[in-house]
């Protein structure tokens, strides 16, 4: 069977009348998407949502969620979530405290990009969501890929050019709190270049966003720190590049069609979507609202 179907054949496949897929379409419920003239429906997504019903009439004593985005933040998700009228909230804390929140029933969706030591960062999302305990029903779906990089003073005075010259010069650098992703690929950096945590000449308190990273180096009151290059942009600072991540969202997959979710996901796929992405620099959406991982 093919991965689009037509309308024939996606009533078919869920076994129920043309006229009731319709009603379905028309209420917005059913995945599907208009393609010169006529409904498409893939196939996959169709499993999906039919699985995501059955987990939930096997689940009707659990209560949904708050319509709340854990997580990581993000300024595009956070664009994102104003602009697309989902009604969704955001509590931007740190990627491991996201996907806690998350097995805990205290959000929606959780943002998060990881990194592991001596681990493939193009799988850390994936293989975190996989091992962690609750999430043995959950999608991963794609946001946008980030690039990361060292935010610095402008005009670079320190003559920084990596995590090396970081600790080698002893410039100050600002960090992220416990758990977030920059941390964390700031700990597997570390390790790459054979570098102790200790030889950093880091500042505190540690930061829970890029955004107030970013303006402790605006300021002065730091030299460097982890975080997009969206966020430099923002904040007027310069930027050295340290690579691309990805930056995903995850959710329960009996949450995943709730229409605060949907009109998301739905926003994402608009070219407004993308033309912000591009707008702010250091983001790729051409992977955006792919499923990367369905447990």
């Amino acid at each position: 069977m093919h991965e689009l179907l037509t309308t024939e054949e996606a009533a078919a496949h869920l076994r129920m009348s043309e006229r009731k897929l319709y009603e379905l379409v028309a209420a917005g419920s059913v995945p599907c998407s208009k393609t010169t003239g006529r409904w498409l429906f893939p196939k996959q997504a169709l499993d999906r949502w039919v699985m995501a019903g059955l987990i939930a009439g096997q689940q009707l004593a659990q209560t949904t969620p708050p319509p709340i985005v854990g997580g990581s933040h993000d300024p595009l998700l956070e664009w994102a979530l104003r602009e697309s009228g989902s009604g969704l909230a955001y509590l931007p804390e740190g990627s491991e405290a996201g996907l806690r929140r998350l097995v805990r029933g205290e959000v929606m969706a959780a943002a998060i990009h990881l990194h592991r030591i001596g681990g493939d960062d193009e799988r850390a999302n994936i293989e975190a969501v996989a091992a962690t305990p609750g999430l043995h029903d959950a999608v991963v779906i794609a946001f946008a890929r980030r690039e990361q990089g060292l935010l610095i003073s402008p005009g670079n005075p320190r003559k920084l050019s990596d995590i090396a010259s970081v600790a080698g010069t002893k410039a100050r650098i600002a960090q992220r709190t416990d758990g977030a992703g920059a941390q964390l690929l700031l700990q597997s950096l570390l390790h790459r270049s054979g570098i102790r945590h200790e030889a950093l000449n880091a500042i505190s308190p540690a930061f829970v966003t890029g955004t107030e990273l970013a303006e402790a180096v605006r300021s002065g009151r730091a030299d460097c720190g982890i975080a997009t290059r969206s966020v430099a942009r923002a904040a007027n600072v310069d930027f050295i590049p340290l690579g691309w991540e990805h930056f995903d969202l995850v959710m329960h997959q009996r949450d995943h069609f709730l229409p605060v979710l949907q009109a998301l996901f739905a926003f994402m796929r608009q070219p407004r979507f993308a033309g912000r992405a591009q707008e702010m620099s250091g983001y790729d959406a051409a992977e955006t609202n792919q499923v990367r991982f369905s447990s």
